[in-house]
């Protein structure tokens, strides 16, 4: 069994504070180009609407991070077979799913999780 984060509760009190007026739409549409960037061209459509907007446009798009990754910032990943390949190829990963409308900017972490051989 794999260890995983998942930040549901976190995330619905964003929300419940958005929709009480203690956040501003700017607090929560803050999704940085390179991660709507990403989203666009490598995240996997949902068919979730938007928590913000309303509209259809939402991706998940997951990043990868460990120490013997080519890229010290981490990596996005496209599919779940790429996911595979790393989670075979490498001792200790760590992998984070966010979600990000391509609309309004809205992003956040849904969950964080263990990859790699040793992530049993």
């Amino acid at each position: 069994m794999r260890r995983e984060i998942d930040y549901a509760l976190a995330r619905r009190a964003v929300l419940r504070d958005f929709r009480l007026g203690a956040l501003e739409r700017l607090d929560v549409c803050d999704a940085h180009p390179e991660l709507v960037r990403a989203a666009r061209n490598l995240g996997v459509e949902t068919d979730q609407e938007c928590p913000i907007c309303g509209t259809d446009g939402m991706r998940q798009i997951s990043y990868v991070y460990g120490d013997k990754l080519k890229a010290p910032g981490g990596r996005a990943v496209a599919t779940a077979a790429e996911l595979r390949k790393l989670d075979r190829a490498h001792d200790e990963l760590k992998c984070y799913v966010v979600e990000v409308c391509l609309d309004c900017c809205w992003n956040y972490l849904l969950r964080s999780y263990q990859l790699g051989r040793r992530a049993v």
